[in-house]
């Protein structure tokens, strides 16, 4: 390698760790305003104060306690739950999007999002209301449209376009049985469904977070072990095959992670879609498209997405709180919009 190689080189590297830097402060700055974001408005003094001052009680400080409970039982929870959610679907795009090689590929372009939708929806009607049944009921739905696409995409599974339209064909034949079972419940729990079913994080607290946390983290690990795979993978499936990679195998491993990643996502919060197709565009665009490089630009920038929807969610009207799908179906509409419209120009 020459010495201008080099020098150029290490300038990307240089450039990527300042561009993660930014991110990550996004990132605690996002937090840290939507902790004081609210009907309950807070200065500074008194946010920096009940967070790092006094987080155990309120009585260590001139602290009104109020205030304190809101921000530590109702208000972070939410935004960790937030933090969480985004970072998990952004992370499933980007490996989503590299595995398959198509840009517009997502966990709800797979039928992952609307079986876990599924099996939560049925969960909740029939079985006793619980987020460990729940959660399961989604892992089985998520893993049942994995295998549906599958099916459906028969000997031609390995062709990432067949297996494309196999998982919007099944997005759509689950999406209609979750209808089903809505149009025959009671108003009562088909309005509690149909909120739920368009995300929400106001029912967050600590313990939901732990399970997942767990996932999340699992998956990043198992996304960092295999990156130079995936990497490989980007490049088209005959010159992994000639590096010795099971590229069907690993396409289909990465599937099932997704899914588990996006059931128990959408089992604590109901269905939110886009943030996986946006997130991982924008951070292509940011540091480029190897993907240890998007894993780690996707996790923080599709927290820091997910935070300020939330604040934007319940902020918005004066008495409500909007389902946090819409918003994030508003801005995902627009920002393709952009998209499209900036590849017409290009073309023409």
């Amino acid at each position: 390698m020459s010495a201008s190689q080099t020098n150029t080189v290490l300038l990307r590297e240089k450039q990527f760790f300042w561009f993660i830097v930014g991110a990550f402060l996004l990132l605690i700055l996002s937090v840290f305003f939507a902790a004081g974001a609210g009907r309950a408005e807070l200065t500074v003094v008194d946010l920096f104060q009940i967070l790092f001052v006094c987080p155990g009680s309120s009585h260590e400080c001139a602290i009104d306690a109020i205030n304190h409970q809101i921000v530590w039982e109702i208000r972070l929870p939410r935004i960790m739950m937030a933090m969480i959610t985004g970072a998990g679907l952004s992370i499933c795009g980007a490996i989503l999007q590299s595995v398959t090689r198509n840009p517009l590929a997502d966990p709800y372009l797979f039928g992952i999002s609307s079986g876990a939708s599924l099996g939560a929806v049925i969960a909740m009607s029939i079985i006793a209301n619980g987020v460990i049944s729940v959660t399961f009921g989604a892992m089985l739905g998520g893993a049942l449209s994995v295998v549906l696409m599958l099916v459906l995409a028969g000997k031609a599974a390995t062709q990432v376009e067949r297996l494309l339209l196999s998982g919007v064909a099944v997005s759509f034949m689950l999406s209609a049985f979750t209808s089903l079972i809505l149009y025959y419940s009671s108003p009562e729990k088909a309005a509690t469904l149909l909120f739920w079913m368009m995300g929400s994080f106001s029912n967050s607290q600590w313990h939901q977070l732990l399970l997942p946390s767990l996932f999340l983290i699992a998956a990043i690990i198992l996304f960092t072990v295999y990156r130079r795979w995936i990497g490989a993978m980007q490049a088209g499936d005959e010159s992994a095959q000639t590096l010795g990679i099971p590229v069907n195998q690993l396409r289909l491993f990465m599937l099932l992670v997704c899914a588990a990643l996006t059931a128990v996502i959408v089992a604590h919060v109901g269905g939110i879609g886009f943030v996986g197709l946006m997130i991982p565009h924008i951070a292509r665009f940011i540091v480029g498209a190897q993907i240890h490089r998007m894993i780690a630009m996707s996790l923080f920038l599709g927290g820091s997405f997910m935070i300020w929807v939330d604040v934007i969610a319940r902020s918005l009207l004066s008495n409500q709180v909007l389902p946090v799908g819409i918003v994030t179906s508003a801005v995902g509409s627009l920002f393709f919009f952009i998209i499209l419209k900036r590849r017409t120009k290009i073309i023409a």
